[in-house]
């Protein structure tokens, strides 16, 4: 398997989880999904909301048009307003990196920002993308857990990957 096979599955993979999640969690109360817990950011739609925001953070630099603005806070922004945010994006970088070539995923992009300075290849933000919304969706289902929200579904990798072809379970 080339690069290019593998990116542009890890991000097809992203927008299907994703979808799964957004999914999932619009069939939850407004309460459960705005009750406090300790955790990395204190609610499920908070830490919806920065995966969200670093998606699109990492997208500009990916896509090179650095033209990140951030949303409101979380709190001034409806559940149907992050949902919709995070599902666009991911659809957005998914279609984008699709398009490249495996030069263009090789491809360094310096950064410079007031946290931190690098150059790395497109691939390795990609990658970090992806990890980093792990992360953080694993969170969610252990708030959900603490709010009473116990049907998480299924989105190992491995499971998208043995039944990406067998339906439309990426696009969907």
């Amino acid at each position: 398997m080339n690069l290019k096979t593998l990116i542009t599955h890890s991000v097809q993979y992203n927008h299907w989880v994703v979808n799964k999640y957004i999914d999932w969690l619009a069939t939850k109360s407004d309460e459960q999904l705005n009750q406090e817990v300790i955790s990395s950011f204190s609610t499920i739609l908070a830490t919806l909301h920065h995966i969200w925001q670093t998606q699109e953070y990492w997208w500009s630099y990916i896509a090179e048009n650095n033209d990140f603005n951030p949303s409101e806070n979380s709190t001034t922004l409806t559940k149907d307003e992050i949902f919709s945010g995070i599902k666009n994006n991911s659809e957005k970088l998914m279609k984008y990196i699709e398009s490249l070539s495996e030069e263009d995923l090789v491809k360094n992009v310096k950064i410079e920002s007031q946290w931190f300075q690098c150059d790395f290849s497109k691939y390795e933000y990609i990658q970090h993308i992806i990890i980093h919304g792990t992360f953080h969706r694993g969170q969610i289902v252990t708030m959900g857990r603490n709010v009473g929200i116990t049907d998480a579904p299924m989105t190992d990798y491995n499971f998208w990957n043995i039944y990406k072809d067998a339906d439309v379970i990426i696009r969907n």
